[in-house]
């Protein structure tokens, strides 16, 4: 198993250093080839949005449409991959950050009875979203 980090995927999705990109294809290739097990962690994925969002300033679709990418990619062991699809169509619809959007859609995968908040429009939301 390799563990695949934040600066691989940004190498492979922004193409903007030819010879680490290029390192980072035959890793994906072998993969897919089924040469190699890879995985990633939760945590990648929100760098990856928070590194495009601030450093990088993507928009919100351009932000949605490239973790799309990532997560589709079915060589590379992700945990909560449903839970951050389903993020991915929360945020797409809703003017909350990603990691509220995940938190709505890991409580709703999980089948939370309620979502216990302060901020009004996360918890009107959720009346929303639930179940």
């Amino acid at each position: 198993m390799i563990f695949v980090d934040t600066n691989y995927f940004l190498r492979f999705l922004l193409a903007d250093n030819h010879e680490q990109s290029e390192k980072v294809k035959e890793l994906f290739l072998s993969a897919a080839e089924g040469k190699n097990q890879l995985f990633t962690s939760n945590i990648v994925i929100f760098e990856i949005y928070w590194v495009l969002s601030s450093y990088y300033q993507r928009d919100k679709t351009e932000i949605i449409s490239t973790l799309e990418k990532i997560l589709t990619l079915e060589f590379i062991k992700i945990d909560d991959r449903p839970i951050f699809l389903q993020a991915l169509d929360i945020f797409r619809q809703q003017p909350f950050s990603l990691e509220d959007c995940y938190h709505l859609a890991f409580a709703r995968i999980k089948r939370a009875k309620s979502f216990a908040t302060f901020d009004q429009k996360l918890a009107k939301a959720w009346k929303k979203l639930k179940l």
